[in-house]
């Protein structure tokens, strides 16, 4: 008998022997005078057994069957999936072998087939996080990622990221060669037109964006690209820090978990075919880990776009010549 059940036993004994109330034994055993009424009819019939719980050693009702477990540890052992952590693995689960489990009882079967370990957490450094701008298109987040995104079908590359600092929404995606002007001019010009004007772009001090060298000037130098979003009326922030724009940061860790991984399962080997995939998983992305903005107002200015179509234009040619 476990603990639990011998305390059932002494407190059941001592209201038989009128020693306590049957109310005082529920009190004391944390349950209903009903049951204690039934503890103590089975208590009568079989002695100390009837206390003791008729679900030892019985499987439990939950329990996962086993061609089931063994199904799903197959599919987790694929090549091309043995390094999916186990959120992504559950996800893949359900979508590929309709088998929805828990993301817990897939950790579990992923460490008994071998293709995961217990991660111990480790000490990090305390960074106070910067509250979310109220509205969507407020604040945008922007940064380019160096990295093999199709692992050995090709060469790395730059993958241009536009995340909204009120929803943690992707806005754009773009994989180019190298990070520059002309990369950013290309994105710029396709979001601004699909999606409008932003207030103020958040960036770090890459060259594009800011001129480093200014120590011994009077005046701090304008780059091309500041040039531009002044004549749009679109502030342009310059982070001292990575952690200043954790979003994007963040946004890029994923990315380079799942993005890379969903180009793996479609055989994509080309930059063309990523680009051509991107507006699909940006979707998919969005649906999953975009967040409502505090407030209901949308600072993307439509009609600000309007009014600057000209000097959009301009803008435009001026980024591609």
């Amino acid at each position: 008998m476990s603990n639990k059940e011998l305390e059932r036993k002494s407190e059941i004994e001592r209201a038989l022997d009128k020693r306590i109330t049957q109310k005082e034994a529920a009190e004391k055993l944390g349950i209903s005078e009903r049951q204690v009424r039934r503890l103590i009819q089975k208590y009568k019939k079989d002695g100390a057994a009837g206390i003791v719980s008729n679900k030892r050693g019985v499987p439990s009702n939950r329990k996962i069957a086993e061609e089931v477990e063994n199904k799903a540890m197959a599919f987790m052992n694929r090549p091309m999936l043995r390094d999916f952590g186990p959120t992504l693995m559950t996800e893949k689960l359900e979508q590929m072998e309709g088998i929805r489990l828990s993301k817990e009882t897939v950790r579990r079967l992923m460490i008994e087939v071998g293709i995961h370990q217990a991660k111990t957490r480790k000490a990090e450094k305390i960074h106070y996080m910067r509250e979310r701008r109220a509205c969507r298109g407020e604040l945008v987040q922007i940064d380019g990622s160096k990295h093999a995104w199709l692992e050995d079908r090709a060469q790395k590359a730059t993958l241009l990221v536009f995340v909204d600092d009120a929803t943690s929404e992707i806005l754009a995606l773009e994989f180019v060669e190298e990070e520059s002007f002309f990369a950013y001019g290309e994105v710029c010009k396709r979001y601004f037109r699909e999606v409008g004007l932003p207030i103020s772009f958040y960036s770090d001090r890459f060259s594009v964006f800011r001129t480093n060298r200014s120590k011994d000037l009077e005046y701090e130098p304008v780059t091309q690209f500041q040039r531009a979003l002044s004549a749009l009326d679109v502030k342009l922030i310059c982070a001292s820090s990575p952690e200043a724009k954790g979003r994007v940061e963040r946004a890029n860790k994923t990315l380079q978990d799942r993005l890379i991984k969903e180009m793996r399962l479609r055989n994509i080997c080309t930059y063309e075919e990523a680009n051509a995939y991107l507006p699909e998983f940006i979707r998919e992305h969005n649906h999953r880990f975009a967040v409502q903005p505090t407030s209901n107002f949308d600072a993307v200015s439509y009609t600000h776009l309007r009014a600057h179509e000209t000097v959009l234009d301009l803008v435009c040619r001026l980024l591609l010549e």
